[in-house]
């Protein structure tokens, strides 16, 4: 048999259980879905520290939060999206906000936790209790919306619980519905917590949650078995009773599975393999542009020859905008270039910049007449997108007058080197969970310094204006605040945007019900499969 034969074969056994005539009960092929991935989760706690990416659907499938966004239908009728300020409850059947705007109140749902035992408020509180107590990007997380105590949290009966708010912050009630406030049965997790208040080590291998799958079966770096849990409370019953999830590095292995229809539904292809999906025609390719987020070049503001802002502008006008969107995308993107007319509220939104190499020239021997010599770090694990970027930015910038060094970081070092904030340039891409204009900005341009404001830019007038926004009532306030922040970046461009990314996924004809979620895990509470 010939080796790809082979290969779809192995890859499809698990859709056809031994002895599956005589086992009445197992899932038909019809209830089963094979996901293929380049790499699965690394851990079953998301709210752990070193979780990675892949992480985040075990916590949207198998646990509850109090909240969840609405679907929102795509255009063309190819499955849901999100709008930040659209909520409905999950393990909540229902809240209220204070007439003061100072806390809210949540009624629970009768239900219960994987184990059986009944969901209670105490488990909502120790879940976020923990949330803002564990350190790292869950507690980074939590605090965008404000959640910042465990005082905060308050378990008023069984089935009710409330929470306090420090200020009216709009971000608060949607920070609920992404994948980090999720409720643990935390009786299950403190009974096999080895002394740790917080069953770090427990968590991290076993899930205990509510939610419409439980893990059946993982293997890190090879597949995760889901199976449906029928007692899920919080939703319609899922259609789909087990779904195989695949890691299967090679992204041309996973492109012939799903060609071949021995794959119902893969995620990260490359941009170029997505486009020929879609023209080719056999296979569903959905592609959605991703909220609050961009493939950007960032110039460190704070050290090295970009703290002058005439070379950032000069940058930004070199740059081969439309070469990158073809190359390296594959026109998989939103243009993020060419504005004429003035900053608004909308984000992402293009800048006023095209390729114009007189004018970054000029800009450049302003600057630095004798030209400059500098780096551009990349990350390797993103190479089919940003390595293409990289060798066509040095192209751009040479004849301007900046001799550019590429520097292929290794996937796993990648984020401490940005960290390190002592590269000139960097390729990066980012995407805020909470879809605001000042939510981007806190992270990215703010002078508190984040992690992720990896140009480190620092400038207390914009510190002013993200402030006001992220805090006002008052709309009118907040248009006049967000477009004087996005001007000004405009104009000091710490980062250059490149374009805003799609997320694709392609998956079988007879696949519905697909729904994209801020985290850009796969959500099978909703997928159907004809």
């Amino acid at each position: 048999m010939h080796r790809r034969s082979l290969l779809a074969s192995a890859l499809a056994a698990p859709f056809v259980p031994k002895f599956a005539a005589a086992q009445t009960a197992a899932p038909s092929r019809r209830e089963t879905l094979l996901l293929v991935q380049e790499y699965g989760p690394n851990s079953l706690d998301m709210q752990g520290i070193g979780s990675a990416q892949p992480v985040n659907g075990v916590s949207v499938n198998c646990y509850d939060r109090l909240l969840r966004f609405r679907p929102v239908p795509l255009p063309g009728g190819d499955g849901s999206t999100f709008k930040i300020d659209q909520l409905e409850g999950d393990l909540a059947e229902s809240w209220q906000v204070a007439s003061d705007g100072m806390s809210a109140t949540f009624r629970l749902r009768e239900a219960k936790f994987h184990s059986g035992r009944a969901v209670s408020a105490k488990d909502v509180k120790w879940s976020l209790d923990r949330a803002v107590s564990i350190g790292g990007f869950a507690t980074t997380q939590m605090a965008a919306g404000s959640l910042e105590k465990a005082e905060q949290f308050v378990a008023v009966d069984d089935r009710t619980f409330r929470i306090d708010f420090l200020r009216r912050d709009k971000m608060t009630l949607p920070n609920l519905a992404v994948t980090i406030p999720f409720v643990f049965d935390s009786e299950l997790a403190q009974r096999n917590g080895g002394g740790d208040p917080w069953a770090k080590e427990w968590l991290k291998n076993n899930v205990a949650g509510s939610g419409a799958f439980r893990v059946e079966s993982w293997k890190p770096g090879v597949e995760t078995i889901y199976v449906r849990n029928d007692d899920w409370a919080s939703g319609a019953r899922p259609t789909l009773r087990r779904v195989i999830t695949r890691d299967i590095p090679s992204p041309s292995t996973r492109r012939a599975l799903i060609e071949r229809g021995d794959a119902d539904i893969s995620y990260g292809l490359p941009p170029k393999d997505f486009k020929d999906l879609a023209e080719a025609g056999k296979v569903k390719v959905v592609g959605v542009p991703v909220p609050n987020a961009l493939w950007t070049v960032a110039l460190n503001a704070a050290t090295g020859p970009f703290t002058d802002m005439r070379l950032r502008q000069a940058v930004a006008w070199a740059m081969p905008y439309e070469k990158i969107m073809q190359a390296s995308l594959f026109g998989r993107g939103v243009p993020m270039w060419g504005e004429t007319g003035e900053a608004t509220t909308a984000w992402p939104q293009p800048y006023p910049y095209n390729t114009d190499p007189a004018r970054a020239r000029a800009l450049v021997q302003q600057a630095a007449p004798g030209g400059v010599t500098t780096t551009l770090i990349f990350d390797a694990g993103a190479a089919t997108i940003a390595e293409p970027m990289a060798v066509l930015i040095k192209e751009a910038l040479a004849p301007i007058g900046i001799t550019v060094e590429l520097q292929k970081i290794p996937g796993a070092n990648f984020r401490g080197e940005l960290n390190k904030k002592t590269a000139p340039m960097a390729i990066n891409r980012f995407g805020g969970w909470l879809d605001y204009p000042d939510y981007y900005f806190f992270w990215n341009y703010h002078g508190n310094n984040s992690i992720f404001n990896i140009s480190s830019y620092q400038n207390p007038e914009m510190d002013k204006l993200i402030d006001a926004a992220r805090f006002t009532a008052d709309p009118a306030d907040y248009k006049r605040n967000v477009e004087a922040f996005v001007s000004m970046a405009m104009r000091e461009v710490p980062a250059i945007p490149l374009a805003q990314p799609l997320h694709d996924v392609a998956m079988q004809k007879n696949i519905g019900g697909y729904q994209f979620l801020p985290s850009r895990e796969p959500d099978f509470r909703s997928l159907t499969k004809g």
